[in-house]
């Protein structure tokens, strides 16, 4: 066996020039994924079988060499590859983070009330929702007091034999009378009057038929005489509706008794007539008693 057979054996192994599964993988991947021509070439130097043995050897090293470097470079290139998706992956994260950064900035002011116990700030974030107000409990007000009802005048019954309307009038005589502060006598001589002028009842005129449109319980025909107290309108004691009005009558009667001197002394019938001028002076006398017993009623 000749020196070159045994280097061309152990440098060369059978099946180098076609591409024997013997070789190294990284060698196999490096001359599979080189284009055409530069297999054609490599094919070229691994024909050692023509070459000298040193030439064969130290072709066959740089061989060796440069397909490790290739095998390296390539390696370090995969990861390289996809530049356009790591580069979109690179922008994403650092948008992310850009986020999350100015989040962190953002908090909301927490007021602290001195001497009150707080919990720990919570850091709301921008797009929360705002907190539901609590509802809170409405007091019905209070209904309002009914106001009290005034009190219905009290109804006198009737006494000294009149029937309701004439106690009513009576009453009001007395009611006038108070008002002026007149003394018991004055009232009793107002109303044994307004017995004689109109037996109590609210007369109206037939002569004045204005005097018909005021309350009236009764029409006369006395000349223009209207009233508990038949006062004339043409005597000068009042417009019709004034006398109409039992307290207004009532009022002119009184102002007029006490202008008279000493009346408190004089007998009822006297004092009477002094103020009505009467045609039948005496016949106020007749009412006295039954006038006493209605003030007395009234007054208690």
């Amino acid at each position: 066996m000749r020196d070159d057979d045994t280097i061309d054996d152990q440098v060369a192994p059978k099946g180098m020039t076609g591409r024997s599964d013997d070789a190294p993988s990284s060698v196999q991947v490096g001359v599979l994924d080189e284009p055409r021509s530069f297999r054609t070439r490599l094919g070229g130097l691994l024909n050692l079988r023509r070459r000298p043995v040193r030439t064969r050897v130290a072709l066959a090293a740089g061989v060796l060499c440069c397909l490790g470097a290739t095998a390296v470079a390539g390696a370090q290139a995969l990861p390289d590859e996809p530049t356009a998706d790591r580069a979109g992956t690179e922008a994403a994260l650092a948008e992310r983070s850009r986020q999350a950064a100015s989040r962190a900035e953002i908090r909301t002011p927490v007021t602290i009330v001195p001497g009150t116990p707080t919990a720990s700030p919570t850091v709301a974030s921008p797009t929360a929702a705002a907190p539901t107000p609590t509802a809170t409990r409405t007091t019905r007000p209070k209904p309002r007091p009914k106001p009290t009802p005034k009190p219905k005048p009290k109804r006198i019954v009737p006494v000294a034999g009149l029937d309701q309307a004439q106690m009513d009038n009576a009453k009001e005589i007395v009611k006038a009378g108070r008002a002026m502060g007149v003394p018991r006598r004055a009232l009793i001589i107002a109303v044994a009057t307004a017995m004689q002028e109109s037996n109590l009842y609210n007369y109206a005129s037939g002569v004045l038929p204005e005097s018909q449109n005021y309350p009236h319980q009764a029409i006369g025909w006395d000349h223009d005489s209207v009233g508990l107290f038949q006062q004339r309108p043409s005597s000068g004691w009042g417009e019709v509706g004034q006398l109409m009005d039992p307290a207004f009558a009532t009022r002119a009667f009184l102002t007029a008794l006490l202008a008279i001197p000493g009346w408190e002394d004089l007998p009822l019938t006297v004092a009477a007539q002094a103020v009505q001028i009467s045609a039948y002076p005496d016949l106020y006398a007749q009412h006295e008693w039954r006038a006493t017993e209605v003030v007395g009623a009234i007054l208690v």
